[in-house]
């Protein structure tokens, strides 16, 4: 869950700057927004690659026990 926590606190650390954007119309907070939604973008995708990753591990040994019990 450590992933998950990771995405969660970067995106509520930047609630100030999408309320000074959305709501104030401050420029600089936009700019802000778009840089950390980057940041969540890249950290998404880690955590898919290694969801992937872990569930390719699983089948994997799921696949082999399989055949070593024939």
């Amino acid at each position: 869950m450590n992933r998950y926590q990771q995405l969660l606190q970067l995106l509520t650390s930047h609630e100030e700057d999408f309320i000074k954007f959305y709501e104030k119309g401050v420029q600089a907070a936009g700019t802000r927004v778009r840089k950390a939604m980057q940041e969540m973008k890249n950290l998404a995708q880690e955590i898919r690659n290694e969801i992937q990753k872990m569930k390719n591990a699983a089948e994997a040994q799921k696949s082999n026990a399989q055949e070593s019990s024939f």
